[in-house]
């Protein structure tokens, strides 16, 4: 089979609505290689890097409230730091770049689930106006 490893995915495929952070961006703990009063943290199998991950909630309107929070886990040296907030909204917004899915069936409930990873997370892109109201608007202020 030619898909080997995590399948690469755009931001928009994966969260057409956009998503907001929900929590803290932690570092994984590897719970293999950890024992008691001794934490050994996860890094990536292939590039050896950190392994961070933040809770956020998918702004699409017909995920099921049980569904809405997922994990997204980001590849870094350091630890990634979350956009501003913006002023008014009860969370943050946020968009991550190079990402990835990988399929897994879930333990406990015997379904296909997803694995997200990321190299980073940054503050949305603003979205240009059309063309004809760019237009319009030039217009207006010419007049």
């Amino acid at each position: 089979m030619a898909i080997q490893g995590p399948i690469p995915i755009g931001f928009d495929q994966v969260f057409p609505h956009g998503c907001y952070i929900v929590g803290e961006v932690e570092q994984v703990k590897d719970f293999d290689a950890s024992s008691k009063g001794r934490t050994v943290y996860a890094k990536d199998k292939t590039t050896g890097e950190p392994v961070w991950q933040v809770a956020v909630m998918d702004a699409d309107p017909t995920v099921k409230a049980g569904q809405k929070t997922v994990a997204v886990k980001i590849l870094s040296t350091v630890q990634p730091v979350p956009p501003a907030p913006l002023p008014g909204l009860p969370f943050v917004p946020v968009e991550f770049d190079a990402m990835t899915v990988t399929p897994y069936v879930g333990q406990n409930t015997g379904r296909l689930a997803w694995s997200i990873r990321a190299r980073a997370m940054r503050a949305p892109r603003t979205v240009a106006a059309p063309a004809k109201q760019t237009a319009a608007v030039g217009k207006e202020a010419a007049a």
